[in-house]
């Protein structure tokens, strides 16, 4: 990483950070609102999987829509974000329901997730932060 207060990162770096946290915000939009929804995920094979009950999430999956899934991390110093675009689509095979039960995923709460939830990318961008005080104004624009 740079000293540079932002940092754009390549594709690979952005899968590895996505890869080393477990929870993220899925965005849509249902009937021209912007929803966002926390989900616990996994990375397989630069996808993003997650499981879902019934609902606004499932449906979104079947109609294979477009979303937006964003997740970060950050300490004392630094932080990062990764956005991943794509479309959401529902394992409906056995083959792809076998694959998606490898990778481990558990709900964290008491409830069944019977859905598994895959986000087919087009588009990742990632971003690297390094934390500081705000530049001096008058010397930024002088």
């Amino acid at each position: 990483m740079s000293d540079d207060p932002v940092t754009f990162l390549s594709d690979d770096e952005s899968w590895k950070l996505l890869s080393g946290v477990a929870l993220g915000r899925l965005v849509t939009c249902i009937a021209g609102e912007p929803e966002i929804f926390p989900v616990n995920y996994v990375v397989q094979d630069r996808t993003v999987l997650f499981r879902t009950a019934e609902g606004t999430k499932l449906f979104l999956a079947v109609t294979n829509s477009p979303v937006a899934f964003e997740a970060d991390d950050h300490d004392a110093a630094e932080g990062w974000s990764v956005i991943v675009k794509g479309r959401a689509q529902v394992l409906r095979t056995d083959a792809d329901v076998q694959k998606a039960e490898q990778a481990g995923l558990r709900p964290w709460i008491a409830t069944l997730k019977l859905h598994y939830v895959r986000i087919i990318p087009t588009e990742i961008t990632g971003r690297h932060f390094m934390f500081g005080p705000e530049p001096d104004r008058a010397e930024t624009f002088a």
